[in-house]
C-alpha cells in the first residue's frame, strides 16, 4: 500500500483535482493525532485519515465543497466535535483545507483512432486531464499509460456526454459520421462546451448542419462547433493533423477570457 506522501505525488503528477485535510490543532480529546492527513478528491476519500467517523465524513464533504468551489483554493474550519460534528468527545479540532489542480484543463476525446492516437500523447505533454471513450478496447489499449489519461470502453458513447464536465474541451474523431454524429446532437440537445470539434472535411461540416436542420434543433447550432478542427497547416497525416488540432485546443484555451476566440477553418479530413 502507498504511503499518503507517495498517493499525494501520484496526484500532484496527475493533474486530478483533490484536496488536503491537515488536523493543525486539537483541544480536548481527538481520535488522531496533530498533523494527520487525509487526500480527498471529487469521488471521495482517496487516502489517509483525520479520524474517521462522523469527523471524516464532514471533512470529505469540506473538501469536495472546496473543489466544487473554484473561486477558493484554501480554507480554514474549527469543529467543536460535539457540537458540530455530534460525536461524544467533546474536544475541539481545527482543519486546514488546500486544493491542487482545481483549474485543471480538461479534455475528452471521443475515438481512440489514428489521430487521437498520435494527439493524446502530444497532449499528454501539457498540464491537462484527458478522457478518451470508444466503442473498441483495442484501439484504446494502443494509448499509452498516463495517469493524466483515463480511459473509457462503451457501446454507447452519446449516453456519456452527461459525465462530461461543463468546462471540458470536447474532440468528437469516432469512426466516421455515423458514429459523430449522435454523439454531436445530444450535446447541442444538453451540453455547451468551451470547445466541441469534430475531425471532417468542409464537406462532412456541410452534411452535419443539414443533419441539425433535419432535427429542429436551433440554427445556432449549426455555428456551435468546429469543423474541419485544427489550424489550416500541415497536410493530412495523422501526426500533422494532431499538432494543427493541439495548436487550436492551446490557441481557444488562451483566448477564452479575452473574448476574442475565433474558428479557424482546416484543411483536414
Amino acid at each position: 500500500m502507498l504511503s499518503i506522501h507517495e498517493q499525494l505525488n501520484e496526484l500532484l503528477f496527475s493533474n486530478i483535482p483533490f484536496v488536503i485535510a491537515t488536523l493543525v490543532d486539537v483541544v480536548g480529546s481527538s481520535p488522531q493525532d496533530v498533523g494527520s492527513k487525509m487526500l480527498v478528491t471529487k469521488y471521495g476519500l482517496h487516502g489517509g485519515t483525520v479520524g474517521g467517523g462522523k469527523l471524516e465524513f464532514k471533512a470529505i464533504n469540506e473538501a469536495r465543497a472546496l473543489l466544487e468551489n473554484r473561486s477558493l483554493t484554501k480554507s480554514f474550519v474549527e469543529w467543536n466535535l460535539k457540537k458540530d460534528v455530534g460525536m461524544s468527545c467533546g474536544g475541539i479540532v481545527r482543519l486546514y483545507f488546500e486544493a491542487f489542480h482545481t483549474k485543471t484543463w480538461k479534455i475528452a476525446v471521443f475515438g481512440a483512432g489514428h489521430v487521437a492516437n498520435a494527439l493524446i500523447p502530444l497532449l499528454l505533454l501539457l498540464e491537462c486531464q484527458i478522457r478518451c471513450l470508444d466503442t473498441r478496447q483495442i484501439w484504446l489499449d494502443k494509448l499509452p499509460k498516463s495517469p493524466k489519461l483515463s480511459l473509457t470502453l462503451t457501446q454507447d458513447l452519446a449516453s456519456e456526454v452527461k459525465h462530461i464536465d461543463q468546462d471540458t474541451f470536447v474532440l468528437l474523431m469516432t469512426m466516421g459520421h455515423s458514429t459523430d454524429l449522435p454523439i454531436l446532437l445530444e450535446i447541442l440537445r444538453t451540453k455547451q462546451f468551451p470547445y466541441l470539434g469534430v475531425i471532417g472535411s468542409k464537406a462532412k461540416a456541410a452534411r452535419i448542419k443539414k443533419d441539425i436542420e433535419e432535427v429542429d434543433l436551433p440554427s445556432s447550432c449549426k455555428d456551435a462547433f468546429y469543423c474541419p478542427i485544427g489550424l489550416d497547416i500541415g497536410n493530412n497525416h495523422p501526426q500533422e493533423i494532431a499538432i494543427s488540432v493541439a495548436a487550436q485546443l492551446i490557441q481557444v484555451r488562451d483566448h477564452l477570457h479575452s473574448g476574442c476566440c475565433k474558428k479557424e477553418d482546416s484543411i483536414h479530413e
